[in-house]
């Protein structure tokens, strides 16, 4: 992925990125993740994990650490945690090391605890909960750096995440630069529409049937 390819993620939000998805009719856009820490919109490339139940089994590694060392600029952490709530599966070390490798911030489908740590680090954590239930003895990791279910989606390693106040998207890598250009487009319309309104237009003229068909293919041409 280069480098301008994730730029150019960094300048879109969420809804641009879940209107090009579906205008390519690909899934990405999730509806149970928010923002528990820092409210800040974060884009990279995904590093991922997946947990799962100790069942009474030790790990001679603590969860989530390989991808944190191997994290850096441009990276999201992205942790598959089956949807938990009950307990943590990221923890205020962890978001130590991931802000000291400049860690966009992290994604994990279920809670994470020392949320207060996360808030002072100012690291984006965006998942469901929060709880201050430890992992350890009932949590390990089962692997990390290969493909995951979030929320129901597969997320592989190096696919592209955005996540903002309106929840999280993920973006296949293979589909990245094209997803990217129709978002771009979509931005470029909305823009257009808001200085319509500004100057007086009617919002019935401007969100009419333009705005209805703005996904549509005579609007947003495939190259």
């Amino acid at each position: 992925m280069t480098l301008s390819l994730l730029n150019r993620l960094a300048m879109l939000d969420t809804s641009a990125v879940s209107d090009a998805l579906d205008r390519l009719q690909l899934p990405g856009a999730l509806t149970s993740l928010h923002a528990l820490s820092v409210p800040r919109r974060i884009a990279g490339q995904a590093i991922t994990v997946q947990l799962g139940c100790a069942n009474g089994e030790g790990s001679t590694r603590h969860l989530c650490t390989a991808a944190v060392d191997a994290s850096g600029p441009g990276s999201v952490i992205v942790v598959a945690h089956n949807g938990r709530v009950d307990v943590a599966g990221w923890g205020g070390i962890l978001s130590l090391g991931a802000v000291l490798r400049h860690v966009e911030g992290v994604v994990i489908d279920g809670a994470c605890r020392d949320l207060d740590e996360s808030r002072e680090l100012a690291l984006p954590v965006y998942g469901r909960a929060a709880v201050p239930v430890t992992a350890r003895g009932r949590i390990v990791e089962v692997g990390w750096n290969k493909p995951v279910q979030i929320d129901g989606l597969t997320v592989s390693p190096d696919d592209l995440v955005i996540a903002d106040a309106s929840g999280v998207v993920f973006v296949p890598h293979g589909h990245a630069e094209r997803v990217i250009d129709i978002a771009e487009e979509v931005v470029l319309r909305e823009r257009a529409m808001s200085e319509a309104v500004r100057r007086g237009g009617q919002m019935v003229d401007v969100m009419g049937a333009k705005y209805e068909g703005l996904l549509q293919k005579q609007d947003i041409h495939e190259q």
